[in-house]
């Protein structure tokens, strides 16, 4: 099991080279059995990643490659900003909530110094940090392995850690929404922590700006069906905007300052 995730992501990547696979030949490039691969490949699929064929697999679509946090940072700064902003909005004194870490959600920790009596768990460092010297906000993390490349904490400590506790809401940040596949992110560890914030939380609410619409990453967080609430900005289709209320997501559009 321990192999899983790079083999995994090792298969999509030939996908994305070369356009199809074999089972043959990956059971022969990775020494595992004809079962596993099989496993591996109807995961991918799962993601509407791939198809499976008669022996292998063919590429659908690729995944967005994933970027550092201090690249994710400077992207789309002022929609982000809007973004968090409304968030903010929708934090009352004596909440619990719960932000995960990201960029956008990054925006909402810097809305919220001047909230009073709020307590916030994260698995961010950047989050916890910007929080760390807002006088009325007591901040929980969720302890874990560091993940750099997001200065995200995950693991199973970080998975344990959520168990004992009962939020308000969950501010998620999101890689890619497909209204078919519902959120997905890059990280399988990530993406397994977010799934428990969600069960740990009686709101959900995803801030993402549009650019994120459409797309699907390696790793399936939840499907829509579990989410409340979408704040996003004024660059959403009005097919996924149709969709997301059809499911009866509640649509938030953050319109930027001036």
């Amino acid at each position: 099991m321990r192999n899983t995730r790079p083999r995994r992501q090792q298969i999509l990547q030939l996908l994305i080279e070369q356009g199809s696979v074999q089972v043959s030949d990956l059971v022969e490039q990775f020494g595992v059995s004809a079962v596993t691969i099989r496993t591996d490949l109807g995961q991918i699929e799962s993601q509407g990643l791939a198809t499976r064929t008669h022996g292998g697999a063919t590429l659908v679509r690729v995944p967005p490659m994933e970027q550092d946090i201090h690249e994710k940072d400077v992207l789309n700064l002022s929609l982000k900003e809007s973004i968090g902003a409304r968030a903010a909005q929708l934090v009352q004194p004596g909440d619990n909530i719960i932000i995960d870490s990201g960029s956008t959600t990054m925006t909402l920790a810097r809305h919220l110094h001047d909230q009073r009596d709020v307590t916030v768990m994260t698995n961010g460092l950047n989050i916890a940090w910007e929080l760390a010297n807002a006088p009325n906000i007591n901040v929980l993390l969720t302890g874990g392995v560091l993940r750099k490349q997001s200065l995200s904490l995950q693991g199973s400590q970080a998975e344990s850690s959520l168990t004992t506790y009962s939020f308000d809401t969950l501010f998620l940040g999101v890689d890619g929404l497909d209204l078919q596949f519902g959120l997905t992110t890059h990280d399988e560890g990530e993406a397994r922590l977010n799934h428990r914030m969600v069960e740990r939380a009686r709101r959900i609410v995803v801030l993402t700006d549009a650019s994120k619409f459409g797309r699907v990453s390696l790793h399936r967080i939840v499907r829509l069906d579990q989410v409340h609430a979408i704040i996003t900005d004024p660059g959403i289709d009005d097919a996924t905007r149709d969709g997301l209320l059809q499911q009866g997501i509640e649509v938030i559009i953050a319109e930027p300052s001036s």
